[in-house]
């Protein structure tokens, strides 16, 4: 079992799937900054693992269908766990943060389901927002939390992912990243995720 983990993309992926552990761990040890800012590199992990598995030289199918599997499990953890368990954290768990967190897994365990059964679109785009985006976005909402009361902060976070889980089931298309959005994502998850623990430490 463990063999198809020597791999590259394989492997990468499983540093994205520890990074989303950590992240887990210091958002339930009461460290919501540090813990947005180990999301942010399994959200490059997750980025690098396809563009390595794409430019691997005769890949064995076997590896590759593991690799699927195991991207789709990473995608769920730090795409939609991990979110919900901030909200919880960030509100107390609160009412509202129920209402939010089982929004966002229903939203991410429908989207990851069809994706994996339907891929993408004939041009090449997915169908609703990727799970990929709740990270930075989580990642841009704890940049100016400093400048909201605590009690508004908490609210727009769970706004914004209450419109963000109905945005992982809708029918909208988004196009798939170039080269360009890859390295714009990575720039600003290493630069984000060094403020963010920079508050903290």
């Amino acid at each position: 079992m463990l063999r198809y983990l020597v791999d590259p993309a394989n492997t990468i992926t499983t540093c994205g799937i520890i990074f989303s552990a950590l992240s887990l761990y210091l958002a339930l040890a009461g460290f919501p900054d540090l813990s947005v800012a180990a999301a942010l590199w399994a959200v490059l992990a997750d980025h690098l693992d396809g563009v390595v598995a794409a430019r691997t030289k005769d890949r064995d199918a076997d590896i590759a269908k593991m690799g699927k599997s195991l991207d789709g499990f990473g995608d769920i953890i730090y795409g939609a766990v991990l979110p919900a368990v901030i909200v919880i954290q960030i509100s107390e768990a609160s009412l509202v943060a129920l209402i939010t967190s089982v929004a966002i897994l229903a939203a991410g365990a429908i989207r990851l389901s069809y994706f994996a059964n339907f891929g993408k679109t004939a041009d090449g785009s997915f169908v609703g927002v990727p799970l990929s985006y709740d990270v930075p976005i989580l990642a841009l909402l704890f940049l100016v939390r400093p400048l909201l009361p605590d009690n508004t902060f908490v609210w727009v976070v769970n706004a914004v992912f209450l419109l963000l889980a109905l945005a992982h089931v809708s029918s909208v298309r988004i196009p798939s990243p170039n080269a360009a959005m890859y390295t714009a994502i990575s720039i600003f998850a290493v630069a984000t995720s060094a403020t963010l623990a920079s508050r903290s430490l």
